[in-house]
């Protein structure tokens, strides 16, 4: 992630379009809500972050990260193993991946203090669910080519 999320949302304050189109954090952001139910102001940070994606694709703004593409095969992979994501391990091996590995390393033992975020990751119970989801979108997948 080029900017935090507080940073995008600074920069659509001040009209700074091109900064936030180009940023690779819209493309990163996952949409699953956790910025925005942690939000302190109540704002919906993943809503605003599609909306960029949308705007960026309408102004044809080219992707300027091929980290994207790992950082959602590490997503897709944790969901595949529990259902749900952990973030911890999302984190840490996303930045063992782009070799930065201590470059959020301060953030933490914050987010564990504040109960924002857990050392150890669980499963969803029905996990013969996600595997029939991804099934499926293998096969859609198949059908479209």
């Amino acid at each position: 992630m080029d900017l935090q999320p507080n940073q995008v949302l600074r920069l659509i304050q001040i009209n700074d379009r091109t900064s936030v189109l180009r940023s690779s954090t819209i493309w990163i952001c996952a949409s699953c809500q956790t910025c925005s139910i942690r939000c302190p102001e109540d704002i919906d940070i993943a809503k605003i972050m599609d909306s960029m994606r949308k705007l960026a694709l309408e102004d044809q703004v080219p992707l300027g990260e091929g980290k994207v593409v790992k950082f959602d095969e590490i997503f897709l992979d944790s969901i595949r193993k529990r259902g749900r994501i952990h973030e911890l391990e999302l984190v840490m091996r996303y930045n063992l991946a782009i070799r930065q590995p201590f470059k959020d390393a301060h953030l933490g033992p914050v987010m564990m203090a504040r109960r924002k975020m857990k050392f150890l990751g669980h499963k969803i119970k029905e996990m013969s669910r996600i595997k029939e989801i991804f099934q499926n979108s293998k096969r859609l997948l198949k059908v479209q080519e």
